[in-house]
C-alpha cells in the first residue's frame, strides 16, 4: 500500500540473458528494509516466489510481529521455515528449529538467546545471526523447496538442536518421528488466519545425532522415537568441536510426509552449504537483472532493488516436485501443464504488483491464472485471499478478476477463457460480503452489511473488468451487463459534497465526515474511497461538475490540514494531506492529475511519494508491504510510468526516477527508458519520445512497450505548462448507456416525533423521480416529485429516477417511524462520534441496534469511560421494570459493563438506587451477543438514572491489551 516514481526507456531481452548478466545487482538488496517500522516483512532467506521461507522469529505475537520478526528486537526464539512478507494478520512461523548448548530446554523463554545487530546479515538467499547464549553462529540459505542451515557450534558434548512443534499458532493436531540417527520428520495442523493448515516437514542432518528425547506436554517421554499431541518438542543431541557445523537441511510439503522427503531429496547440493547459497545468489541476480538501472545514487539502487526483491516474494510456490498440491477443498490434486501458488493478497496486489508481472513475468502469471481457475472449481470460488490450503476472504472486492482481465488485455493466452468468464460471474454474483445486496440495489447498504462504500466502488471495478473480459472474448451480453454495473459508483457519490458516502435507509449515512475512519470504509475513510473510479476517470469528473472542479477535489486530497478522525487504524499511514500512501486505495491517485489540466501534480507527487515515503533503513517503507505491492508501486512508478486501471493497456505517465532504467522481456525484446538529465530537482517531463519519435500523450499503451522501445524523457526543475497541456491527455470513461443514479431519499434517519420533512433529489440533476408511500414500487405513473413534503405517521418511501436515454436507476427506499411516546433523554457521558446511534434519542427510538454492531447507526458506544444516561418519562407513573440493550464483542474491543446501577426519582431528582446488576456474561467469553441488562422497579417515579461501568484497561490475555474497553448500547425498554 505505497511508493515512488521516475524516468526511463525499455529494452526487453530473453531469460538466457540474465544468467549472463556480471553485475551484482544482489549488492543493492537489504532484506533488513520493511523489518522495521510497520512493514512486516522477514529477513531470512528465500528464493523468487519460494515454496519455503527458513528464517528467524524474534517476535511471538501482536500486529508488528506478523511476520515472525521485528528489527527492534534483540532476542531469538528459533528459525522456523515458513513466513509472510508484509501482511496485517499473522500467521505462519511453522517447525522451529533452535540450536543450543547444555541441558535441553523447552520453554521457549528458556531456550531463546539473545543477539547483537552488529552480528546480524542478510542478504538475498543468506541469512545469519550469533546466538549470544550459546555462541552459536548460525545462518542460512534455501532452495525453492528446501532450507539449509548451518549452526557452528563451540566444543561440547551437548550441542543440542530443539524442534518445537507448538511454536506460533494454536496447534489442533500433530505428530513427530525419529526416522534414524540422522533424519527426523513431522506433521502439524494448526488455526490462526488459515484456520486448518496441514504441513508436513523432513529433516536430515550431516552427522549422526548420539541422543535424542521427545517432550509431550513440556515432559520428556523416554524411549520414544514417535508422539503426538497439540505441545511436542524434541530435541537432538551431538557432540561438536571448536567451531564444527552441524548442517540441516529441512524440506516442507502440503501434502503428505512422502512429498517432504521427495522435495528434501531435490537438494541435489545436499550439505554444500556454500553451493547452494551460491545457487540462490545467482538465482536471484538473474531475476534482479530483468530490471537494470543506472545511478550513482547508491541509496536509491538499494531502495529500488530491494523494492523488486521484495515484489518477488510473493506469491509462493504451493506444490511438491511430484507436481501434488492441497486445494481449497483440502483434498489432493495434481497441476497439470502449470505450478500451483498460494498466498495471493489480491485486494493490494492486483493495482501494482499483478501488473508488473504482468510486464516482466508473462510466463509466471499465466500459471496464477491457472492457480485461481482451480481454486474456483475445487473450492467453489475464485480466490479473495487464500493462504495455504484456506480461504480467508480477508479483505474486500473479488480481485482475481482484474489479474485476469489484465494478462488477457496484454496477450497472455493459454487459459479456459470460458471457464474464467463463467467464474467471474460466479463471484460477483453469490451471496456473500453484500454482493447481492449490491446486484439487486446498485450498492452496498450500510444498514445491510458495514464497509459498505468501499465494497461498492470495487464491486464496480470488478464488475468493469468482467465486462472487458467479456468484450475481449465476444460475449457482448455479459458485456452490456457488467458495463450498466460497473457504472454503480455513482450511486455512493454525494453530488453536494463531492465524495464517495455511503447509503443508509434511503439516503445517506449521517452526520458524515470525510476525514473519519468508520465502519463505511475498508481501512480508511471517504477521502481514501472517493477517487476510487479508476474505471470511469472522465465520468466522475463530469458528475463532479467538470475538470476544474475535479482537479480541485483532487487537490484538496493531497493539501486539506484536516487530520484522520474517528476510529484508530493502524493501516493509514504515510499521509500527504488526506491521501494515504501506506494503504493500497490511495495508490493510483497521485497519476489521476494527468487528466485535469494540472498534469505537473502528477510529477510533483509522484516524485515526492518516492524520495519520502521510501528508504534504505528497515523502517523505509511507510506501511505494511502487502505481499509485493507496495515495493511493486516504487518499481513501476520509478519506470516513469504507472496502471491506474489494470484491466485495461494504458499506462499513466509519471516522472522517471532515475537516468537510465532497461527492462527486460521474456520476448527477448527491452524496454529503456532514458532521461539523461534527470537530477533530483530535474523530476518535470518537457520532452517525450518512443524510439526516436516524438510522443504526444501522457500516457503509453502496452503495445508501444510490448515489443521494446525505447522511451526518453526529457527533464527540467520546473514545469513548462504550456508544453504539458499541449499533450494529449488520457481518457477512462464508460460510454454506451449510462444509468441514472438511485434517486436519494433524506429525511430523518430512521425515526422522528411529531412530523418531519422529507426531501428527494438525484446526483443526475436532470433526471426525474417518481415515487410511492404505500410501499408498492414506483414507476413513471406513480407521483412525480417537485418539492419536498411532510410526514406524520410511520412511512415507507419508495423512489425511482428516470432520465430519457439512460438505464433507469434501481429504486430507493426509506422507512421512517414515528415515536410515540413522551420521553426524553440526556446523555451525561461522551459518545464515541463513530457510534453516536444517529442522534440522542438513539436509545428511546423504538429501532434495536443488530448482532452486526458494524451495519446502521443504531448503537451508541463509549469508549474507556463510564456510561450515565438520565430518562425523563414526560410525568410521574408506576413503572415495574426497567433494562438497556448491550452488545458484547470480546475481539472487537467491546465489553458488557461489568456493573450497571439503575436509580430512580421523582419530581424531585432525588435518585435512589434500586439496584446493581453484574455483567451477563464473562469478558472472556468471545461470542459476540447481546443481552439485556435490568433490574425490576415496582415503584412510581419519573426519571431513570442508568450508570454503566467501563471494563478499562484491557488485560494480558486479550489481543489488544493495554487499550481501552468499549461498551455498547442500544434501547432502554421501560414496562
Amino acid at each position: 500500500m505505497k511508493f515512488s516514481k521516475l524516468c526511463f526507456a525499455f529494452i526487453l531481452i530473453g531469460t538466457a540473458t540474465f544468467a549472463q548478466s556480471k553485475k551484482n545487482y544482489n549488492q543493492y538488496v537489504n532484506p533488513f528494509i520493511g523489518t522495521g517500522g510497520h512493514g512486516h516483512t522477514y529477513p531470512g532467506p528465500a528464493l523468487p516466489f519460494g515454496m519455503i521461507q527458513p528464517g528467524p522469529d524474534t517476535r511471538l505475537e501482536g500486529w508488528d510481529g506478523c511476520s515472525g520478526y521485528h528489527y527492534s528486537d534483540s532476542v531469538v526464539y528459533g528459525f522456523s521455515q515458513t513466513h509472510l512478507s508484509g501482511t496485517g494478520v499473522e500467521d505462519y512461523c511453522d517447525f522451529l528449529l533452535m540450536p543450543t548448548v547444555g541441558k535441553p530446554q523447552f520453554l521457549n523463554t528458556e531456550y531463546a538467546s539473545p543477539f547483537q545487530k552488529q552480528n546480524e546479515k542478510a542478504s538475498p538467499g543468506y541469512y545469519t545471526t550469533f546466538l549470544d547464549k550459546y555462541q552459536v553462529k548460525a545462518e542460512v540459505t534455501a532452495t525453492r523447496r528446501t532450507g539449509l542451515y548451518k549452526f557452528t557450534y563451540p566444543k561440547s558434548s551437548e550441542s543440542n538442536i530443539i524442534i518445537d512443534l507448538k511454536h506460533r499458532d494454536k496447534v489442533l493436531d500433530s505428530w513427530v518421528e525419529i526416522v534414524n540417527d540422522r533424519e527426523i520428520r513431522g506433521y502439524r495442523k494448526s488455526s490462526a488466519w488459515a484456520k486448518a493448515q496441514e504441513l508436513y516437514f523432513h529433516v536430515r542432518y550431516n552427522k549422526p545425532f548420539k541422543a535424542y528425547g521427545i517432550a509431550v506436554n513440556d515432559e520428556l517421554q523416554p524411549n520414544l522415537k514417535k508422539a503426538r499431541g497439540t505441545n511436542i518438542k524434541l530435541y537432538i543431541q551431538f557432540e561438536t568441536s571448536n567451531q564444527e557445523a552441524v548442517l540441516a537441511n529441512i524440506a516442507i510439503s502440503a501434502v503428505d510426509e512422502t512429498g517432504a522427503l521427495k522435495n528434501l531429496n531435490t537438494a541435489i547440493d545436499g550439505f554444500n552449504f556454500d553451493k547452494t547459497l551460491q545457487k540462490a545468489q545467482q538465482d536471484w541476480n538473474k531475476e534482479l537483472a530483468k530490471i537494470e538501472v543506472e545511478s550513482n545514487n547508491t541509496k536509491n539502487l538499494t531502495t529500488f532493488y530491494t523494492a523488486l526483491y521484495h515484489s518477488l516474494l510473493n506469491p509462493n510456490l504451493y506444490m511438491d516436485v511430484d507436481n501434488r498440491y492441497r486445494g481449497l477443498d483440502n483434498k489432493i490434486h495434481t497441476a497439470n501443464g502449470f505450478e500451483y501458488y498460494t498466498v495471493f493478497s489480491l485486494w493490494d496486489t492486483y493495482r501494482t504488483e499483478n501488473p508488473l508481472l504482468t510486464l516482466i513475468d508473462r510466463k509466471r502469471t499465466l500459471d496464477f491464472i491457472k492457480t485461481f481457475l482451480a481454486m474456483h472449481q475445487q473450492g467453489g470460488l475464485l480466490p479473495v485471499w487464500p493462504l495455504a490450503n484456506y480461504e480467508t476472504y480477508c479483505m474486500i472486492g473479488n480481485h482475481a478478476i482484474p489479474v485476469i482481465t489484465d494478462a488477457y488485455a496484454k496477450g497472455i493466452r493459454g487459459f479456459d477463457t470460458k471457464l474464467a468468464l463463467q467464474a467471474m460471474k460466479h463471484a460477483v454474483n453469490r451471496k456473500q460480503f453484500g454482493i447481492d445486496v449490491y446486484a439487486k440495489n446498485g450498492a452496498v447498504l450500510a444498514d445491510v452489511e458495514h464497509e459498505s462504500a468501499s465494497k461498492t466502488v470495487e464491486y464496480a471495478y470488478d464488475d468493469w473488468c468482467i465486462a472487458q473480459f467479456a468484450k475481449m472474448i465476444g460475449a457482448t451480453a455479459d458485456y452490456q451487463t457488467y458495463m450498466a454495473r460497473a457504472q454503480n459508483w455513482k450511486n455512493v457519490y454525494d453530488p453536494s459534497t463531492g465524495h464517495i458516502r455511503a447509503r443508509n435507509n434511503g439516503g445517506w449515512w449521517k452526520p458524515f465526515n470525510p476525514t473519519e475512519v468508520n465502519n463505511n470504509y475498508t481501512e480508511g475513510n471517504s477521502w481514501h474511497y472517493s477517487f476510487s473510479t479508476q474505471q470511469d476517470v472522465n465520468g466522475h469528473m463530469q458528475m463532479m461538475g467538470g475538470e476544474k472542479a475535479y482537479q480541485a477535489k483532487l487537490d484538496e486530497l493531497f493539501t486539506t490540514k484536516q487530520g484522520l478522525t474517528g476510529r484508530d487504524q493502524s493501516d493509514i499511514t504515510g499521509l500527504i494531506g488526506q491521501y494515504a500512501h501506506g494503504n493500497e486505495p490511495s495508490h493510483h491517485m497521485a497519476y489521476l492529475f494527468n487528466f485535469t489540466s494540472h498534469p505537473e501534480k502528477t510529477q510533483y507527487y509522484v516524485n515526492k511519494i518516492m524520495n519520502e515515503q521510501y528508504h534504505d533503513q528497515p523502517d523505509g517503507l511507510s506501511g505494511n508491504e502487502d505481499c509485493g505491492q507496495m515495493s511493486a508501486w516504487l518499481v513501476m512508478s520509478a519506470m516513469g510510468f504507472y496502471p491506474v486501471s489494470p484491466g485495461n493497456n494504458m499506462y499513466i505517465i509519471g516522472t522517471p526516477w532515475f537516468k537510465k532504467m532497461s527492462i527486460s522481456l521474456e520476448n527477448g525484446k527491452k524496454i529503456v527508458i532514458d532521461a539523461p538529465n534527470r537530477t533530483e530537482e530535474n523530476y518535470y517531463i518537457k520532452g517525450i519520445s518512443i524510439n526516436g519519435k516524438t510522443h504526444n500523450q501522457l500516457y503509453l499503451d502496452f503495445a508501444d512497450l510490448a515489443n521494446g522501445a525505447i522511451v526518453n524523457f526529457n527533464m527540467s526543475a520546473q514545469p513548462d505548462m504550456n508544453y504539458l497541456n499541449s499533450l494529449k491527455k488520457p481518457v477512462m470513461k464508460i460510454g454506451g448507456t449510462l444509468i441514472v443514479p438511485n434517486p436519494i431519499i433524506e429525511g430523518p434517519q430512521e425515526t422522528f416525533k411529531n412530523k418531519a420533512t422529507v426531501t428527494l433529489s438525484d446526483a443526475l440533476a436532470s433526471a426525474s423521480i417518481y415515487y410511492t408511500t404505500d410501499g408498492t414500487q414506483p414507476n413513471p405513473s406513480s407521483k412525480k416529485y417537485t418539492t419536498p413534503f411532510e410526514i406524520s405517521d410511520d412511512i415507507t418511501i419508495k423512489a425511482i429516477a428516470y432520465q430519457k436515454g439512460y438505464q433507469t436507476s434501481y429504486v430507493s427506499v426509506a422507512v421512517y417511524k414515528r415515536i410515540n411516546n413522551n420521553y426524553s433523554i440526556k446523555v451525561n457521558s461522551e459518545i464515541n462520534k463513530s457510534f453516536t446511534g444517529g442522534g440522542n434519542d438513539a436509545l428511546i427510538d423504538g429501532v434495536r441496534g443488530a448482532i452486526n454492531w458494524r451495519i446502521g447507526n443504531r448503537w451508541q458506544g463509549v469508549w474507556g469511560k463510564d456510561f450515565e444516561v438520565v430518562l425523563d418519562l414526560g410525568k410521574s407513573q408506576h413503572v415495574n421494570s426497567v433494562s438497556v440493550g448491550a452488545l458484547q464483542d470480546t475481539q472487537a474491543w467491546i465489553i458488557f459493563p461489568p456493573t450497571t446501577e439503575f436509580l430512580i426519582a421523582g419530581d424531585d431528582m432525588n435518585f435512589k438506587s434500586i439496584g446493581t446488576v453484574k455483567a451477563p456474561a464473562e469478558a472472556k467469553d468471545y461470542n459476540i451477543q447481546i443481552k439485556e441488562i435490568g433490574t425490576k422497579v415496582n415503584s412510581d417515579c419519573r426519571y431513570i438514572k442508568i450508570v454503566a461501568k467501563n471494563y478499562g484497561t484491557l488485560p494480558s490475555w486479550h489481543e489488544g491489551a493495554g487499550g481501552l474497553a468499549h461498551t455498547f448500547f442500544d434501547e432502554i425498554t421501560v414496562k
